[in-house]
């Protein structure tokens, strides 16, 4: 079982900042090294840290709301986050995520081979195209582009960084002092590339990172988006309502990593589980619904629409939820139906839900959490999970203390690391200087199908 962390570069969750022993630190340093260190000792594999361009305008077409409330905003860079964390320890991976959309191919391949070389091999990047209006609206654009078009655009981005990590060769950095060569100028090359959205010639002007590419992460949860990642990601951060429904993601997700000429084994499918956990089943459910007490309509809606990208407040909130076209995160609006179908919830009662949901069903002692953990790898569901802190640091450091010594008991986490970097780590093979070909063949093959 491989365990990742989910941590905002802000305030954690919806109201995390609200509970009574949330610290208040998420502007120090401190705050986050402390983070680190809490999950590199529980043999944590990956930190992970998401991201947003812009203060959402989702609900009301206004950003007041997420001000009030706390959803969504503030957020910090997270390359300077993950920088500070990986520097507090020495196994822990930390990956950061960064738009296709707003970004160009030759700054992020600097910045993340940059990380990989000054980690020793522990950096991933989180691949997103940007799911809110407001981000475009940061960068001259009215509203996003159309999900086809993102798609194609992280396509092509892709391509170019990976051939950018891969303008040099492992071998290409001599460092004779005698003789006073640098390098073999034969094994750097431009990559001189030409397309739709980019104009790059490259070289790369870092050297090859240490796990060859970053590992790379993808939540997309459409059509697109798992195409995407059957092709680019190594790992799959998901959220799913029931386990019904995670085993039918793990395996049409291993299904497309397999027509695509990969090995399933080598992309890890990672669901979301926010734990909270008690001495016993009744001292844990008594916590969560001290939690979801903290938790207004006003603010669980803000952070629903922020998700779905869609002004809820067009709608009867005391009606049912219509259904929604084009939405943000696909992934998050079909749990958001999934749960509101089978219970029968009003727009506002989703809301107050959706603030304070525990994606996963882990509310109880550490023996049910980790039975449920273990149900869902022996169902097919999960190569590990991404863990959600309804509260920063104890919630973690509860997970850690409780939870992590009755997963390795059972077997399911080591207690010995085995390997230097994320991707030793994970499981996951170095890639072969070129593996960039094969990738974008396979990105060639399924538009021609298309």
């Amino acid at each position: 079982m491989h365990l990742a962390a989910f941590l905002n570069a802000g305030p954690q969750g919806t109201v995390g900042w609200r509970h009574p022993q949330a610290a208040d630190g998420f502007l120090t340093t401190a705050h986050y090294a402390h983070l680190a260190r809490v999950l590199e000792a529980a043999g944590f594999d990956l930190a992970f840290v998401p991201d947003s361009l812009a203060v959402p305008r989702s609900l009301g077409d206004s950003f007041d709301p997420a001000v009030r409330w706390g959803t969504g905003t503030p957020r910090l860079d997270p390359i300077p986050v993950v920088t500070v964390m990986a520097a507090a320890t020495t196994h822990l991976g930390v990956a950061a995520t960064a738009s296709t959309g707003y970004q160009q191919p030759y700054g992020l391949a600097r910045t993340f081979a940059t990380l990989d070389h000054l980690t020793g091999g522990r950096a991933g990047w989180n691949v997103v195209t940007s799911f809110q209006d407001a981000e475009a609206q940061n960068f001259g654009e009215s509203g996003l582009p159309a999900r086809g078009d993102r798609y194609r655009r992280a396509e092509e981005f892709l391509e170019v960084t990976t051939r950018l990590w891969d303008s040099w060769s492992d071998d290409a950095l001599i460092r004779d002092k005698d003789s006073g060569v640098f390098g073999r100028p034969e094994e750097v090359e431009a990559i001189d590339h030409h397309g739709e959205y980019f104009t790059v010639a490259g070289p790369l002007g870092v050297p090859r990172p240490p796990q060859g590419y970053p590992v790379i992460i993808q939540a997309g949860a459409s059509p697109a988006g798992r195409d995407f990642a059957a092709r680019w990601a190594d790992v799959v951060f998901c959220s799913h309502e029931s386990l019904d429904s995670a085993v039918d993601f793990y395996r049409d997700i291993k299904a497309r990593v397999a027509a695509r000429g990969r090995d399933p084994r080598h992309v890890k499918v990672l669901p979301a589980a926010t734990t909270v956990v008690g001495r016993d089943h009744a001292e844990a459910v008594a916590e969560h619904e001290a939690f979801v007490r903290l938790v207004t309509p006003e603010a669980g809606l803000s952070r629903m629409a922020y998700h779905v990208n869609v002004d809820l407040t067009r709608y009867d909130l005391d009606g049912p939820l219509p259904p929604l076209e084009e939405v943000g995160v696909e992934g998050h609006y079909r749990e958001i139906v999934e749960f509101a179908q089978r219970e029968r919830l009003t727009i506002r009662e989703i809301g107050r839900w959706y603030g304070a949901r525990t994606e996963g069903d882990m509310v109880g002692s550490p023996v049910e959490i980790a039975d449920t953990m273990e149900r869902w790898l022996d169902a097919g569901a999960a190569d590990g999970f991404m863990i959600q802190a309804t509260h920063v640091p104890v919630a973690f450091e509860k997970f850690a203390a409780e939870v992590v010594p009755e997963l390795r008991r059972r077997g399911l986490v080591p207690t010995e690391r085995t390997g230097t970097t994320l991707r030793e780590r994970l499981g996951i093979p170095r890639p072969e200087r070129g593996e960039w070909r094969a990738r974008a063949a396979s990105t060639a093959a399924a538009t021609v199908a298309r």
